[in-house]
């Protein structure tokens, strides 16, 4: 047994369903150096994703834990010899990385030009819901559409967000209308007041026909559609109803050929988005630290609002993140989950 210093942290080591005890479990494992631009963060609290639940019922069986968790806010502890942005005691959060074990363990080490400081007069559980659902939805609408970053430069554009009272939806939604852009957006009419609250001008019933919606609101189509979801059930819906060289994005994969035919002759882009590949990648990951920034700001202006709806505020260990998880796989929960506190489970014996 090394002699190194020991946190807690909680992981599984194979893809178990979420009722299962050992979906996740409370260990212990060796606190990390940080080196280069490095900085070693003290977590105070997590939130749960969609992609959290993806990637654990999808894991191989491992003889090493493997520690998930993505949304993180923290307090620098310890930094690298290259570290510029941040010093010790500094309040940061950030959405981590697939390439490195994850938030939910007691101290993360996390590249400094993906982090932030995080929001000033925000909670840390209103913080931690916000970094990768904001880069999620800020990614698409200004790398991927085009659109630019400044309040009300895109006045007189259209968006249509299918979704639009999900987590990345909720964000897209507020960025959106700061931007400049007027908003229609499905869901649930019981979350119609929801997203009225996020920015929506015109929310719309997804059980019905969306030309039908739109044209009842006398709107032809629109400049821009985000898809957040798998768009093979919108696509048939959507054809006709962008723009010529507008642009249809999605954040969800699929399992089968798209027929994008009827675009070509208009010039439309599809757009993907996926939040990791920045770091996957190592491709301008330095942005997505400068997106947390604005974030950062415009959430302490009161421009955007965190979309927490539920914390566990008694710990961060297994029986908590087995419960949060399965709420999100319930797809019933409306906003984000969050654990904080201390990482306080009870460690299993290796």
């Amino acid at each position: 047994m090394s002699n190194d210093p020991l946190m807690q942290a909680v992981g599984f080591f194979e893809g178990l369903p979420i009722d299962d005890p050992k979906s996740f479990i409370d260990q212990k494992k060796e606190i990390p150096i940080p080196e280069a631009r490095n900085i070693l963060i003290k977590v105070k609290a997590v939130s749960v994703n969609p992609v959290d639940t993806k990637l654990r019922q999808t894991a191989p069986k491992s003889d090493t834990l493997k520690v998930l968790g993505f949304d993180g806010v923290g307090e620098v502890v310890k930094i690298g010899e290259k570290v510029s942005k941040f010093k010790i005691g500094d309040r940061i959060f950030y959405a981590g990385t697939t390439t490195r074990s994850g938030s939910n363990q007691e101290y993360q080490l996390v590249d400094e030009r993906i982090a932030a400081l995080a929001p000033k007069h925000l909670s840390d559980e209103e913080a931690v819901a916000l970094p990768l659902t904001s880069l999620t939805a800020y990614e698409l609408l200004f790398d991927k559409f085009g659109l630019i970053p400044e309040e009300n430069a895109n006045q007189g554009k259209k968006i249509l967000v299918i979704n639009g009272a999900g987590g990345v939806g909720s964000i897209l939604n507020q960025l959106a209308k700061w931007a400049g852009l007027e908003i229609y957006a499905t869901s649930s009419p019981k979350n119609f007041e929801w997203l009225t609250s996020v920015g929506v001008d015109h929310p719309l019933d997804y059980h019905h026909d969306l030309k039908q919606s739109l044209q009842e609101l006398g709107v032809e189509a629109v400049d821009y559609i985000a898809v957040l979801f798998d768009i093979t059930h919108y696509l048939e819906q959507i054809t006709h109803l962008i723009k010529p060289f507008g642009h249809v994005g999605t954040i969800v994969g699929v399992n089968e050929p798209l027929n994008l035919s009827a675009w070509k002759n208009l010039s439309v882009s599809l757009d993907w988005e996926y939040m990791f590949a920045k770091t996957d990648y190592d491709y301008q990951i330095e942005t997505q630290g400068e997106a947390l920034a604005m974030i950062a700001s415009l959430a302490e202006r009161g421009v955007l609002k965190t979309t927490l709806t539920k914390v566990y505020s008694d710990g961060i260990n297994a029986k908590n993140l087995r419960a949060a998880t399965k709420e999100v796989e319930s797809g019933h929960m409306l906003g984000k989950v969050v654990l904080s506190g201390t990482f306080n489970g009870e460690v299993a014996p290796f």
